[in-house]
């Protein structure tokens, strides 16, 4: 597998799917090798001939950060260096220190008090409010409130962080993403557990969107450096995994075009003047007839790859806009693509909808399939024995986890 020297070099934070998922687009586009820097060693992206990777345990701290990224802005100091957050402490690492970076680094982000309103679910739901974004009925739990609160809404009820950094900043055994309460005994025991974690934010206590995985979407942008979106792609998602970390990750999508969805979107971040990637994780509510925005990501998602597989690189977007000074078109992605992270039996044995499944075959039989992981060319021996052992792994998580339809979250 060649590559290429190049005027620039992407340098990406983290070490899960999400960075090698970018680190092949780079290096798809421009045969350009990407350096991933992670807390620890292991996993998708070590071992890769596409990828320089490496180590350093505190890199999550702003005083490590700091130092990394000027050691590696003096080692390539003849080189624009892309720096891409791959996971929400390093976005917000890089955010807040947009404005003191080496000069030949480029943050390609919004500035950092906006970056903080959408990252806290809180603020961000007043942003839906305010520019008429339908999301779930809300409450919002402060830990002074004990048990002292009324819900306008009936159980089930999903209980998530204001503020995910934060709370992952608290670990504690059993943690999940997100959580389900049936009842209010189940509610008051998983709030009790999440406070005496040690962390002290604000909790988001939301009514229950009916609907299995296949309910769910998810809309991946591009705005340009003038804060204007140049690339939507929204994703049909047919199978999430279900592990307590990884609740809500994509493992199976489908390109899907909803214009109207799409333009609602656009407009809203447009009109904020949002910059770089985004990713919003949407649920359709057949009770209204509408679909509900969960989240938005200031990042590109985990599953970024079902973009850059249906035709649309987002390494491209980057370096047209950044480096070569391109005006860039609007581009809705219309192609089908089928995204898997997980084996194509696990596909078929837990997405149960007949028309879906034989959608996914058909894209199989097409040629339209793609994991992210599998790039040809990049199949050394350690590499081999990892893509073996995370593919296996699947059929047991989804075996102890997985709990049927209406069972997500």
């Amino acid at each position: 597998m060649k590559t290429i020297e190049r005027e620039f070099l992407p340098v990406l934070l983290a070490s899960d799917i999400n960075t090698y998922s970018l680190a092949r687009t780079f290096h798809e586009e421009y045969s350009v090798k990407s350096i991933v820097i992670g807390k620890t060693g292991g996993g998708p992206s070590a071992n890769s001939k596409i990828i320089d990777f490496r180590t350093h345990p505190h890199l999550d701290e702003e005083e490590t950060f700091e130092k990394v990224i000027s050691a590696v802005s003096k080692e390539f100091n003849d080189k624009t260096i892309f720096l891409i957050g791959c996971g929400d402490s390093y976005v917000r690492l890089i955010g807040k220190n947009k404005n003191q970076l080496p000069k030949n680094v480029i943050a390609p982000y919004v500035d950092f008090q906006k970056m903080e309103t959408l990252m806290n679910k809180e603020k961000f739901y007043a942003l839906c409010d305010k520019y008429d974004l339908p999301y779930p009925k809300t409450f919002i739990y402060r830990k002074s409130m004990g048990q002292d609160y009324n819900l306008q809404f009936g159980f089930p009820v999903i209980i998530k962080p204001t503020n995910g950094v934060e709370y992952w900043d608290h670990p504690f055994r059993d943690q999940k993403k997100v959580y389900k309460a049936d009842n209010q005994n189940e509610l008051e025991k998983i709030i009790k557990g999440i406070y005496g974690s040690g962390y002290a934010g604000n909790l988001i206590l939301q009514d229950f969107v009916p609907g299995d995985d296949t309910y769910m979407r998810v809309l991946t942008c591009y705005s340009d450096k003038t804060g204007k979106v140049k690339l939507a792609a929204l994703g049909h998602v047919l199978l999430e995994e279900h592990t307590p970390h990884g609740l809500g990750n994509h493992a199976v999508i489908i390109n899907e075009d909803n214009e109207k969805l799409v333009a609602k979107l656009r407009a809203f971040l447009d009109s904020i003047g949002y910059v770089g990637f985004s990713n919003f994780d949407i649920k359709y509510d057949e009770r209204d007839n509408t679909f509900k925005v969960f989240e938005v990501n200031v990042r590109q998602g985990r599953s970024n790859y079902y973009v850059t597989g249906a035709g649309a690189n987002l390494a491209k977007y980057l370096v047209e806009d950044y480096l070569l000074n391109k005006k860039l078109d609007l581009t809705s992605v219309k192609n089908k693509t089928l995204f898997l992270v997980v084996p194509q039996k696990v596909a078929f044995d837990y997405v149960r909808s007949p028309s879906l499944r034989a959608e996914m075959r058909a894209l199989i039989t097409a040629g339209r399939a793609v994991n992210p992981l599998f790039y040809p060319g990049d199949y050394g021996f350690k590499r081999l024995g990892y893509l073996a052992r995370n593919q296996l792994s699947h059929f047991v998580k989804f075996r102890r986890y997985y709990r049927g339809a209406g069972a997500n979250l």
